[in-house]
């Protein structure tokens, strides 16, 4: 295998793999134009995603792997199921859409995830963790009630199976004794050892055709012997407990191989090409490494998780003549007096820290999202007060909800999109019981390029209707930090959301003040409408209230709502326009809606938000353009209802 130390600048050459426009071809290659369709496809792979950015290390690291599954299987009719998917970029090179990589994750391009819509080879769409063993196993039940022969097959990696589905889904699969077969892709330690000799020679044997048939052989003869039967699983299932992590799941069922070096072609396709024949449920044990050929992503594979599209390089520009010298140096050091923008979860991470260091009692929470929640500090400085209960959403939130029950200040650092798997323990542990929780929600709106499964577009409305939640959107990088004090002295469920990226770039204050709770700002006074802004979208708001001459309220609050300052602005106006990166059902603009019904206030209203429609994959000005949420689609908005009213 050859490893690179940088990446490819230029195509490289892939002669063999460039002959596969369907995995098809792979199951007539020998050992040997594996092995070279392995090094071409991780050689492509690296320019790839060099020209378009995207996930990285995860699918350097299942490339041996990918080869041998369309290999050994056949797909599309055998179905192969990818977990969460940043691994399967390959996987996508292999079945099709070699040259579409290059717009992956662009506006109109590939999708970041494995998409049902997007190719046959692509048996589920996915985004979120755990789900690929119960969706597996939905399909070989659905196989074997029609009478269909064919392998169903689970890869999921050892970080997603931390999450409770995945462990449900194992316990129901061997229970029912569907044709299902599991590969777990170990690349981080977390199950066990590096792979030895002895490992490896045992996965070897247990992997074999002659094993498997005395194996099966075996309980036919002894199923005759009373108690002889229950001994020899007993005795098969300690020896392989004694070397290999296997009693977990024999337990539950399945037929445990590995671990083997998920590196190594030959045994991966030995081993993949036995199992496949084989009844039942079988579960196979690689281990791999992330970012593997790259050395870099091998060194950092926490950083090469994901890379930034590589722009060209450019020849140096000659030297300036010394009066455009003179002036660029003068922008420079006015570009440097100027606060560089923030990032939102940067905002979030320094507050935690800092109020940390104010409060004992605070405890920060997150469910395997410290790097991108910017954790990192806070983890490192306040060890003994940070949690990551890693992939699982529902456990974190429960968990925060016991915590505060003992007088704790927990602290729940998550993502809008994943906050949905921890709803009803967000409704049934911590709202109903009114415990004291912060909810600091990041990536709320539109996220960019991974798409419908990422964006956080339904908080709002599903945070709104949870009787007694504090629901708080800042405009800027300063509410953010005062607004997450707020939420933090409420005495009770309160939520932050902010979106992914920077802000605005005003100054962040040090001190931990909070405001007002339910409290809007009047920003400009205009003439006949006002917008009424929540949070993202008060930005655009400013450009469109200073080009119609209408009022502009920054409301701050989504719930409680500033009830007086939503009828005053429908006292002295005769349009309303509610701006929010949310969908416009049950969200902000809907508790305006109530508010004045419930007044009995009549007067004309215009929700704008985001469409009752999953969003596709693109860069977020790109996909707020789309939806009529950037400056220049809310004034067309509101020029046409005025037009028709």
């Amino acid at each position: 295998m050859k490893l690179f130390d940088e990446i490819p600048a230029e195509r490289p050459a892939t002669p063999l793999l460039d002959t596969l426009d369907t995995p098809a071809g792979l199951r007539a290659m020998s050992a040997a134009q594996l092995a070279q369709v392995a090094d071409e496809l991780r050689a492509y792979l690296l320019y790839s995603v060099g020209c378009s950015g995207g996930h990285f290390g995860a699918g350097l690291g299942v490339v041996e792997l990918t080869v041998a599954l369309h290999h050994a299987l056949s797909t599309p009719h055998d179905r192969l199921v990818w977990d969460v998917g940043h691994q399967a970029y390959p996987h996508k090179i292999l079945t099709g859409r070699r040259e579409a990589m290059l717009g992956i994750r662009q506006y109109g391009g590939l999708a970041a995830f494995p998409r049902r819509a997007e190719s046959e080879y692509d048996t589920f769409g996915v985004g979120h963790s755990s789900t690929s063993i119960s969706a597996a196993l939905g399909m070989a039940l659905a196989a074997r009630a029609r009478g269909e022969r064919r392998r169903v097959c689970a890869v999921i990696g050892d970080g997603a199976l931390t999450a409770g589905m995945a462990f449900e889904a194992l316990a129901h699969a061997g229970h029912v004794d569907a044709n299902l077969l599991v590969i777990l892709n170990d690349n981080e330690m977390s199950i066990s050892e590096n792979v030895g000799g002895i490992a490896s020679y045992l996965a070897r044997i247990l992997a074999s055709k002659p094993y498997t048939a005395m194996r099966e052989n075996s309980k036919r003869v002894l199923s005759h012997l009373p108690g002889a039967l229950e001994l020899a699983r007993r005795t098969e299932e300690h020896m392989k407990g004694m070397i290999s992590p296997a009693t977990l799941f024999e337990e539950m069922g399945f037929n445990y191989i590995g671990p083997i070096d998920g590196h190594d072609l030959n045994a991966l396709t030995h081993a993949l090409g036995n199992m496949r024949d084989l009844d039942g449920p079988q579960f196979l044990h690689v281990k791999t490494r992330k970012g593997r050929g790259f050395q870099p992503a091998e060194t950092d594979p926490i950083g090469y998780h994901a890379i930034t599209k590589l722009e060209k390089r450019e020849p140096a520009p000659l030297a300036p003549a010394q009066p455009q010298a003179s002036t660029s140096k003068a922008t420079s050091r006015n570009d440097a007096l100027r606060p560089k923008p923030r990032k939102y979860c940067n905002v979030f991470g320094d507050w935690i820290c800092d109020m940390a260091a104010a409060d004992p009692q605070l405890i920060g929470i997150t469910p395997a999202m410290r790097e991108g929640s910017d954790l990192i500090r806070f983890s490192q400085e306040y060890p003994e007060r940070y949690f990551d209960v890693a992939i699982a959403e529902q456990h974190a939130v429960t968990l925060a909800a016991g915590m505060a029950c003992e007088g704790a200040k927990p602290v729940v650092a998550i993502y809008s999109t994943f906050l949905q798997r921890g709803y009803d323990q967000l409704i049934h542990d911590v709202s109903v019981q009114h415990l004291d929780v912060t909810f600091a929600i990041d990536r709320a709106g539109l996220v960019g390029e991974d798409g419908p499964t990422h964006h956080g577009s339904m908080d709002l409305s599903f945070l709104r209707c949870v009787p007694g939640m504090v629901v708080l959107a800042p405009a800027d990088e300063a509410e953010c930090r005062a607004m997450l004090s707020t939420a933090y002295h409420y005495p009770g469920p309160a939520a932050v959301r902010y979106p992914r990226g920077t802000g605005p770039g005003v100054e962040i204050p040090a001190h931990l003040e909070p405001i007002e709770i339910g409290h809007a700002e009047t920003r400009r006074h205009g003439q006949k409408m006002a917008l009424l802004a929540f949070g993202s979208l008060n930005g655009p708001a400013a450009e469109v209230a200073d080009s119609l001459d209408a009022s502009h309220l920054n409301m701050r609050s989504v719930k409680p709502l500033d009830r007086d300052a939503v009828l005053a602005a429908a006292r002295d106006h005769d349009l309303l326009v509610t701006l929010e990166e949310n969908v416009v059902a049950g969200g902000a603009g809907s508790a305006v809606n109530e508010l004045l019904a419930a007044e009995g206030v009549q007067i004309e209203v215009l929700n704008l938000g985001l469409p009752d429609a999953f969003v596709e994959h693109g860069k977020p000005g790109e996909l707020l353009a789309e939806c009529g949420l950037d400056a220049a689609g809310i004034e067309a908005a509101i020029r046409r209802r005025l037009a028709a009213g």
